[in-house]
């Protein structure tokens, strides 16, 4: 089966197959005897604990990590640096353009070597007429204009310039992104040195203290890159986070270019990247920054996108991933964060609705306190190491606990989302994050 031709087909149907079976786990503990309905919630946080854990103390902070600096400053280095394309996909960013192109052009890397491209697709604010003034200013910008519902969302928008682009590797940013000037430098270097196929930097947020909620996705985020090291230590899977991700160019081509018919095209593209051997590799320092949301009704619509664009990949590719494509021990690590990060909010919704109507105690509360103790784990982890970014909120109990009770916005999002992919077709539509320039 050909990655390029992975379409999407059915996922009503398949969603409606992983609603039903996550209904009936919920609801199977209820129908066996008092004294074992227990059984299967602590066998699962046995298993599915045990290797979350391993995966959250498997992190180092060495790991993966550029360690000569100096090699960057050789000469011979510089000499041999390939070329790259730098691309930024913008829908509506009048607030953040201009500081953008600022940060662009502040990057290290020879002239004769990077270009800059900003993909305009469809913006209906201000966008391209700052846009048309910053090119006349700034000849190294390239800026490629795409009429409104050109189709295709972000990755429709960096498709339409890979033809006029000839680097051997990509940086994606987003509209908002603030980086320091060495870190395509750096981050190069990690991947020529190490072989990977991919870069993802580590995310971090610029106004972490803004208020809680921004503070808590800071956390969230120092917690994401701990786990994906762990996984990448343990032998599982990594994936990109569409933000400061540095992808090698022929490997892109191989998997077919970015994916149209997906919401998520980094977490798409991760799948695409696993099946063909190709590794991605999650680099702590520098960060790439961005601006967290700021109220909760835009955290909980970007986290429904982030949802559905999560588990529609794996409705796409599991014939894929099932194969012999995957080791076994990649396979074991996709099983285990799937049940914890998609089917446990659902199978624990459906137990929290039976106990309400059965008038009992839900049977799903040890999977869930183990869960959310390693993620607790990983955010003391995660802002406990040093940072060249942002400063990281301090791990301390009130912030840790404050960020566990924030992470369980998840089982709400994700049942949601499960049923209303059940229920109703989806448009794919580019529901970009606001930013205001923070």
């Amino acid at each position: 089966m050909a990655l390029a031709k992975i379409s999407g087909e059915n996922r009503r149907i398949k969603s409606i197959l992983f609603l039903i079976c996550c209904a009936l786990a919920g609801i199977f503990p209820h129908l066996m005897a008092p004294s074992k309905n227990l059984f299967p919630s602590i066998t699962l946080a046995v298993l599915l604990g045990g290797y979350g854990l391993r995966v959250v103390l498997k992190d180092r902070r060495e790991n993966y990590q550029l360690q000569n600096e100096y090699l960057i400053k050789g000469e011979q280095f510089v000499e041999t640096l390939p070329k790259v394309d730098v691309l930024v996909a913008a829908r509506d960013e009048e607030n953040v353009i201009e500081r953008l192109v600022s940060r662009l052009l502040s990057i290290e890397y020879p002239e004769d070597k990077i270009s800059l491209w900003i993909i305009d697709d469809g913006s209906q604010d201000r966008t391209p007429d700052l846009l048309k003034k910053l090119r006349t200013s700034f000849s190294r910008i390239n800026v490629l204009s795409r009429p409104l519902k050109s189709g295709g969302g972000k990755s429709g928008a960096l498709n339409s310039v890979l033809n006029k682009t000839d680097g051997e590797w990509l940086f994606i940013l987003d509209a908002d992104a603030q980086l320091q000037s060495n870190v395509l430098l750096r981050a190069l270097a990690l991947a020529l040195n190490g072989g990977w196929s991919a870069v993802q930097l580590r995310k971090s947020v610029v106004n972490c203290e803004l208020n809680q909620i921004a503070s808590y996705q800071a956390m969230e985020m120092a917690m994401d890159a701990v786990i994906q090291r762990g996984r990448l230590a343990s032998g599982g899977v990594s994936e990109l986070r569409g933000n400061g991700q540095l992808i090698n160019r022929k490997v892109l081509e191989c998997c077919g270019g970015f994916n149209e018919q997906t919401i998520t095209d980094d977490l798409d593209l991760s799948f695409r990247f696993l099946l063909t051997r190709s590794p991605i590799v999650i680099m702590w320092d520098p960060p790439i920054q961005e601006e967290a949301v700021e109220s909760l009704s835009a955290l909980f619509r970007q986290r429904k996108r982030w949802a559905e664009g999560g588990l529609q990949r794996f409705f796409d590719y599991w014939p894929l991933l099932i194969s012999k494509r995957l080791s076994k021990f990649k396979k074991i690590d996709l099983s285990c964060f799937f049940l914890l990060q998609y089917a446990l909010p659902v199978v624990s919704f459906v137990d929290f609705l039976v106990s309400i109507i059965l008038f009992e105690t839900p049977l799903y509360w040890p999977l869930s306190i183990v869960a959310l103790g390693i993620s607790s784990l990983a955010f003391w982890k995660g802002c406990s190491q040093k940072s060249e970014g942002p400063r990281l909120p301090s791990p301390n109990f009130f912030n840790i606990l404050g960020a566990t009770i924030y992470l369980a916005h998840w089982f709400i999002v994700i049942p949601f989302i499960v049923v209303k992919m059940s229920l109703f077709r989806k448009t794919l539509i580019w529901e970009k994050t606001d930013h205001v320039g923070s």
